[in-house]
This record gives C-alpha cells, sequence and structure tokens, in this order.
C-alpha cells in the first residue's frame, strides 16, 4: 500500500516541515543535534515532525 500526498494537503505539509526545520535551525541545540533532528523529518516525514513536536529542541 502507498500513501500519496498531493494537492492542498500536500502543500500545506510542505510549509509545515519547512517551519519545523526553520525552528530547528534557530534552537539552541548543538548542531548534531539540529543535523539528527532535520534528517529524521525529511526521512521519517509524518512521524518525525510528531515525535519533533512533542520532543524536540526547544528556545
Amino acid at each position: 500500500m502507498r500513501l500519496e500526498v498531493s494537492g492542498f494537503l500536500g502543500f500545506i505539509f510542505l510549509l509545515i516541515a519547512i517551519w519545523a526545520i526553520v525552528k530547528i535551525i534557530n534552537s539552541t541545540a548543538t548542531t548534531g543535534k539540529k543535523i539528527l533532528w532535520i534528517l529524521f523529518i525529511l526521512f521519517l516525514p509524518v512521524i518525525g515532525l510528531i515525535v519533533w513536536f512533542f520532543f524536540g529542541p526547544k528556545g
């Protein structure tokens, strides 16, 4: 089974992912942690965003 996101929902998802990556880059976490979080969001987008929202770097 293949999950495909397109159209308006895909655009919203892309905006949320970009917003999360910008928040990660601007956080006070170490460079290594920032890279790991960004890779996590890029390779596991849905799960990565949910996990980042609850456990990601704050501030």
